[in-house]
């Protein structure tokens, strides 16, 4: 059962392999595509996302067939199948290997900066700062999950821990006879990979919705550099575009209005932000 949730669960992964993939071509495909209007950042998330349904789908049939295989039991060639596992192993360790630096050092730059624009709209100042370039792909100064590829080096690691298990589980079928540990390492394997398959699905579902990470920082500097002297936030909207890249909408409110881009200045700091806009509210002075 081990050997064949492992085949089950190789097969399963070059499909989300391929999503990974695709994701990243079709990113850079419309990395300039004017309808995208915060970039293709969060393609990988949206793979991402999916690839971490697929694992949970995987999760689930492993699980299930376990089961069915711990109530009824089926003779095992363990001389093949552990053979067969080993490869697999080695095959995994090998595509995790590929994927591991890429996976802890791998960022989104935004290389080109678009120039500012303003204009002035029913008595408020409001201008837009975009500076990226739609794609968000290469290296940066920020760091940042991705959480496509961490997708792809999470199936790597399942496909690398059923693979272990499959072997553990023969060996000691083998040396004891206990058929029963087969399934069983079956479950414990499902168990791990909808373990982590949930973790995959609650970090890029958060990112698609737009919220702030616990222990994000990034509005109140936002708040510290902006507010005082009679400059006060009235609405703020922080979100991610990519990984390490976000952009910002703020509304100001204050008694000696400056230009948004004086406002702006004051975020440069901030290489985090990649994209800005600053609506500023003058109010009557006392």
């Amino acid at each position: 059962m081990a050997l064949v949730a492992d085949g089950w669960h190789m097969s399963t992964h070059a499909a989300a392999m391929l999503i990974s993939a695709l994701a990243y071509l079709y990113a850079r495909r419309h990395a300039r595509d004017p309808r995208f209007t915060f970039g293709t950042g969060k393609l990988g998330d949206l793979a991402g996302f999916a690839s971490a349904i697929i694992l949970a789908l995987i999760a689930l049939l492993i699980g299930w067939e376990s089961l069915l295989r711990l109530a009824n039991p089926v003779p095992i060639d363990f001389g093949q199948a552990i053979a067969v596992a080993v490869i697999g192993l080695v095959v995994n360790l090998a595509s995790a290997w590929l994927l591991k630096d890429h996976h802890h050092r791998h960022r989104y730059h935004h290389g080109h900066n678009h120039q500012a624009h303003g204009h002035h709209d029913h008595g408020h100042h409001h201008e837009h700062d975009e500076r990226h370039d739609h794609h968000h792909h290469g290296h940066s100064h920020g760091g940042g999950r991705d959480n496509n590829l961490r997708a792809a080096y999470l199936h790597v690691l399942a496909d690398a821990l059923t693979s272990v298990l499959a072997i553990v589980a023969l060996l000691a079928g083998r040396a004891y006879g206990w058929l029963w540990l087969d399934p069983l390492m079956g479950i414990v394997g499902a168990l791990v990979i909808a373990r982590w398959s949930w973790g995959l699905i609650r970090d890029a579902g958060a990112i698609l919705l737009d919220v702030i990470p616990e222990g994000e920082d990034l509005p109140d500097e936002i708040r510290e550099a902006l507010e005082g002297e009679g400059d006060r936030i009235t609405d703020l909207h922080v979100w991610q575009v990519g990984p390490g890249h976000h952009a910002a909408i703020v509304s100001l409110a204050t008694p000696a209005p400056k230009t948004p881009s004086a406002y702006k200045d004051r975020l440069s700091h901030l290489h985090e932000l990649s994209h800005v806009t600053v609506e500023v509210q003058p109010l009557p002075a006392r």
